[in-house]
């Protein structure tokens, strides 16, 4: 009785070595269409964060049966510069150099770049202002946050809205574009400082603020995004 038990035992044995060797040669075996794994290339979740973070101030770049035509195109300048020729003169040089340029799309990137760059430099998010600011205006404003965290001041903001934005001026030196409009929004902030007590702003109006901000963009980079490189007030 042992014996048959021992010999139908050794019988499953070998049937379970035989299966589990022609599962892995299937399972195991290299095809040649696998995709080698890449430390430096990111996943799509890290790709989706990245883009997630970054504001396009222009159109994505479009098939070429598909470009702006010049009716179009004019048409979309007369919208964004309707009494100014010269600066309707300087958007149409900024498109022969970038055919996927397009002034409305544009102007609403910037409009939404405007709102993140305030708020983050009210909250002192450094990360998120560095992938918005070219470098010089970017320790300008880290600067601003470590002084004011060195002195134990802290801002409430709340941004209610932009009233208007305007394309003011357009330059285009080499392969450098760089564009410059008037923001004028409405906000409400209020700075404290370490024990709790209101210094500066209010939080109970609302303020006007008029900024003349400067983004820039190197037309021959694959890079589609525009970064602020200048900031000013209206004189």
């Amino acid at each position: 009785m042992n014996s048959a038990l021992d010999i139908l035992t050794l019988l499953f044995f070998v049937i379970a070595v035989v299966v589990y060797l022609r599962l892995r040669s299937v399972l195991g075996r290299r095809t040649g269409n696998e995709r080698p794994y890449d430390q430096y290339s990111a996943s799509e979740a890290d790709e989706k964060a990245v883009h997630d973070n970054v504001v396009t101030m222009k159109g994505e770049p479009l098939p070429a049966e598909e470009e702006l035509d010049d009716e179009t195109f004019a048409k979309r300048l007369k919208e964004i510069a309707p009494d100014n020729a010269d600066l309707a003169g300087k958007l149409q040089e900024v498109a022969q150099a970038d055919r996927s340029f397009d002034p409305k799309h544009f102007l609403d990137g910037a409009k939404a770049a405007y709102e993140m760059i305030v708020t983050a430099f009210a909250s002192g998010e450094r990360k998120q202002l560095k992938s918005l600011l070219s470098r010089e205006v970017y320790d300008s404003f880290a600067s601003a946050i470590t002084e004011r965290e060195k002195n134990g001041d802290t801002i409430e903001f709340n941004f209610v809205g932009i009233s208007s934005a305007d394309i003011l001026d357009a330059e285009l030196t080499d392969k450098t574009v760089q564009i410059t409009i008037k923001f004028v929004s409405e906000l409400i902030s209020a700075t404290r400082n370490r024990g709790g007590e209101i210094v500066e702003g209010s939080m109970s109006q609302i303020r006007e603020v008029t900024d003349i901000w400067t983004f820039a963009r190197d037309t021959s980079s694959r890079d589609p995004n525009w970064k602020l490189v200048a900031t000013g007030a209206e004189a």
